[in-house]
């Protein structure tokens, strides 16, 4: 039973990691148009500088993930302390080392 219970309160931990990469993932995905060229026409033939809406992305990203980096080191390190505390009670009680779904 204490392993069902320490096994639930990994997947939510895990659960809200999840939560946040998407919700970073959605807010880079609205960022997107405005990060695109204004023209539509080149001029002199020459398309846009892809680097440089790569490097308007990454710096974005950057910003946002570090945003929510505390909370996001936080819940890794309960994971870490989660997976480690599951896998010691696992080894005590002889338990199989993966659970059948």
């Amino acid at each position: 039973m204490l392993l069902f219970r320490m096994e639930e309160a990994r997947r939510q931990t895990q659960h809200q990691l999840d939560l946040i990469e998407r919700r970073i993932t959605r807010r880079m995905t609205a960022l997107i148009p405005s990060l695109k060229p204004k023209r539509r026409v080149y001029r002199g033939g020459r398309p846009p500088d892809a680097s440089a809406f790569l490097e308007q992305y990454r710096a974005n990203l950057a910003a946002i993930t570090a945003e929510r980096q505390p909370e996001i080191d936080a819940l890794s390190r309960k994971l870490a302390r989660q997976d480690r505390a599951i896998a010691l009670l696992r080894e005590r009680d002889g338990s199989p080392t993966a659970r059948a779904a």
